[in-house]
């Protein structure tokens, strides 16, 4: 994986991770492997390094649900 990766890149890995996954867990267990989480906030999903604890991006509306 890329150390330069944009907030575009970052949405398109999450959501292609999203739709290879059979449930929203196993969902975020794939994500955990690349070092990211999904957080619900009041703004909507929020995708974070877990290394670093920092908000990386917002996920788009369709998929925030």
């Amino acid at each position: 994986m890329r150390n330069d990766m944009d907030t575009t890149d970052i949405q398109d890995m999450v959501m292609r991770e999203r739709r290879l996954a059979v449930s929203e867990r196993e969902w975020k267990h794939r994500l955990r492997g690349y070092g990211y989480g999904i957080r619900d906030t009041d703004e909507g999903r929020v995708v974070t390094s877990l290394v670093h604890n920092i908000r990386l991006c917002c996920l788009p509306g369709h998929a925030a649900a």
